[in-house]
């Protein structure tokens, strides 16, 4: 990702023969990905967007200033797969206990001790909560999920946050099934 951009979407698809593509957006309302104003992609392109459906979008390329709109499904097809990014400083300052994932990468990870453990380096979110991935000298990557309980504390401005680690997961057996059951004493001896 080029530095001090955020994705906050990316162009899918050509949809019909008009020029429409349709976009997946990353913002909490998909709606709100063209509020940023214009995007760019990973060199610097500058595109607009209008919503003309949900998902889909008419596409037009900034061109010395003047929006130049994409007017045809050949046109439309070559856009598939661009990122859309936007400035980091065009961002509204996070929320308390909020923060942009992409501000987590490479905070020091610290034991409530003060120890080092490591460093954030993936954070992972497929919808049911976000989960840290911290990579450790000499040991395999910890996975821990990004809640207050195993994080505490996050402290941005000094690059490191601090880590609760969960115990063990202890899985206990399944009591038998009717099927699998002893059916007389003899059995069960």
């Amino acid at each position: 990702m080029p530095e001090g951009l955020i994705q906050l979407g990316v162009i899918g698809r050509a949809h019909g023969v008009r020029g429409l593509v349709k976009v997946t957006s990353h913002t909490a309302d998909p709606a709100d990905l063209i509020a940023y104003g214009p995007l760019s992609d990973a060199k610097g392109q500058v595109y607009a967007l209008r919503w003309v459906a949900e998902g889909v979008a008419e596409v037009s390329r900034i061109v010395d200033g003047a929006p130049v709109k994409v007017t045809d499904r050949a046109a439309a097809e070559k856009l598939t797969n661009i990122k859309l990014f936007i400035d980091r400083a065009a961002l509204p300052p996070a929320g308390e206990d909020e923060y942009y994932l992409t501000d987590l990468f490479g905070l020091t990870v610290l034991d409530t001790t003060g120890r080092t453990i490591g460093s954030v380096a993936v954070v992972h979110d497929y919808g049911a909560g976000a989960s840290l991935e911290i990579e450790r000298p000499g040991a395999v990557p910890l996975l821990i999920p990004f809640t207050a309980a195993c994080v505490p504390t996050v402290d941005l401005a000094n690059g490191r946050l601090v880590l609760v680690e969960p115990d063990e997961v202890v899985v206990q057996p399944e009591p038998p099934s009717e099927e699998t059951a002893p059916k007389n004493a003899e059995e069960a001896a």
